[in-house]
């Protein structure tokens, strides 16, 4: 409905309500209805469940439409994300945020920091989805309060083409809110617990979850050591939960994103069970790293498989976890990937120990056999040394091609000194283009940084911290911050009205007319920065 209908159809209601309706303005009801364009998360969830699905459509159609986001672990700071995001780049097309399960218990929980292994309260994790569309929602409200009062000051002076460019930009208004991948870790707990909170997550407006195949009271980050994954029939378990949930509430179109940490994990909590040859437990148990044993070798407390007509005693260690095989992880992955994807999931997502095109791609091709439209998720990882890692990539390749490289320490690559080098500046355009090309060559349709505002934070912490307490004292934060927030044209240095001065001035005037107290008037030191 274009702004005007709007304005319309609250006049009717007013007007039906007779006197004691009189004191209210159709206008600006309209205006307060089109800056909280969604009413509940679930609204959320449907909306931006669709803009996933068109984006996976675009995708398969041509790779170069593969989606980006980054990790937020404040809504404050996934606002300024998409405020920049759209200042930048006019819109928030294929932009999505990442909520990082590592991040809620690094800086949300309130146990204070903790690691990456779902000791944090299960809450905290729809709480903060909640909190970032809060966020999102008050930078639709503050941008189109401004094109209100733009609208009225055209109207004042009496210039109609500008009120109807005005009207035009309100009509076709582009909102902040966007999908968010959130991270359900192992699901915290059994299949149920999984569907409880699930729910929790959907209600507070995620529409796409991201659930790995990892034992829930074991559960590490992706990047660490000590991963125990499940047998897969426990892991569907866990996503049929999630499809459950979504469609209980509506949103039939929701994400799952399955993720397999098999890759760097070499432990399981359990045996499968498995009914017969060849069937999934089957398969999984296959992967075990076994020993043949003569009956009359069998130990007090022994567990064993039979298959193919022997004995097998499977690699037990004291923590009574079983143990794989090793130089299986990636069979394991393509496996998992596979099952995931018939099973009910969207999207895969495979955990590396290295961002390396070819690994992922390899992987990739083997599932598409079977499934040909399948694509990933993928963590552009703050855990890799991505300067190291394509350096020895080049380096790498170079050496096959029988260049001489005996200017390089292949080990000492990370060195200040090949900063300026041939094979420095070839591996930081492999960096550069890394989420095209393996969008292109990997089947990565979504790219994100999990911890990437984490590190900001404490980066541009540092810098303050150096400059203010030294010897630059005040000068530290007028150059460092904000000078460059107003040459860069940052919205955040008018904090006031980011904060929702303005908006909150805009409703005291239609509650309370000419008596209204307004916070914006000409003594506020906002007005400094009117130019910003």
């Amino acid at each position: 409905m274009t702004y005007q209908g709007k304005i319309t159809e609250l006049n009717n209601t007013i007007a039906g309500q007779g006197s004691p309706w009189n004191a209210i303005d159709a206008e600006t009801a309209a205006r307060m209805q089109l800056q909280n364009r969604f009413n509940t998360g679930i609204d959320i969830a449907r909306y931006t469940a669709k803009i996933m699905r068109d984006d996976m459509d675009a995708y398969d159609a041509d790779p170069a439409k593969y989606t980006q986001s980054l990790g937020c672990w404040h809504g404050f700071i996934a606002q300024q994300k998409m405020i920049s995001i759209k200042k930048h780049f006019g819109g928030t097309k294929q932009r999505y945020l990442y909520l990082s399960g590592w991040m809620v218990a690094a800086l949300r929980s309130e146990f204070g920091p903790l690691p990456d292994q779902s000791m944090h309260e299960k809450t905290s994790v729809p709480a903060l989805i909640e909190e970032l569309y809060t966020f999102l929602k008050q930078a639709d409200a503050r941008e189109l309060g401004g094109m209100f009062r733009d609208l009225d000051a055209a109207r004042e002076a009496g210039d109609q083409v500008e009120a109807k460019r005005i009207e035009h930009e309100i009509d076709n208004y582009e909102t902040h809110v966007v999908p968010i991948i959130a991270d359900i870790d192992a699901g915290f707990g059994n299949a149920e617990a999984t569907y409880l909170l699930a729910k929790k997550m959907i209600e507070a407006g995620a529409c796409a979850l991201q659930i790995e195949n990892q034992v829930s009271d074991e559960k590490q980050c992706g990047h660490q050591d000590g991963k125990v994954t499940v047998p897969h029939e426990d892991f569907l378990q866990k996503i049929r939960a999630i499809r459950y949930a979504f469609l209980e509430l509506g949103v039939e179109d929701g994400i799952i994103v399955a993720r397999t940490d098999s890759l760097g994990a070499g432990l399981t909590k359990q045996i499968a069970v498995t009914k017969e040859e060849g069937d999934l437990g089957d398969q999984y148990n296959s992967f075990l790293d076994c020993e043949e044993i003569d009956p009359s070798d069998i130990q007090n407390g022994d567990v064993f498989l039979s298959r193919e007509g022997k004995l097998l005693r499977p690699k037990r260690l004291p923590s009574n976890l079983f143990q794989f095989r090793a130089g299986t992880g990636e069979d394991r992955c393509v496996l998992d990937s596979i099952t995931s994807l018939q099973n009910g999931a969207d999207l895969l997502w495979i955990e590396t120990e290295k961002p390396h095109i070819g690994q992922i791609g390899g992987m990739v091709d083997r599932i598409r056999e079977v499934i040909p439209n399948a694509k990933l998720v993928y963590n552009n990882s703050p855990s890799f040394n991505w300067t190291l890692n394509f350096r020895q990539q080049v380096y790498d390749a170079w050496a096959e091609a029988g260049k001489d490289m005996s200017d390089y320490d292949r080990d000492g690559l990370m060195s200040v000194d090949y900063d300026g080098t041939e094979l420095a500046a070839e591996a930081d355009e492999k960096i550069r283009t890394f989420q095209r090309d393996a969008a292109a060559q990997a089947g990565i349709f979504h790219h994100l940084i999990t911890l990437p505002t984490y590190h900001t934070a404490a980066l541009s912490t540092d810098n303050l911290a150096k400059e203010y307490f030294g010897d630059e004292g005040m000068l530290g934060y007028v150059k460092g911050v904000q000078r460059k927030e107003i040459r860069e044209g940052i919205a955040c240095v008018k904090h006031q009205n980011m904060s929702g001065s303005d908006i909150g001035d805009d409703h005291k005037e239609a509650f309370a007319g000419e008596a209204a107290l307004k916070a914006g008037g000409a003594n506020n030191t906002m007005n400094q920065f009117a130019a910003a």
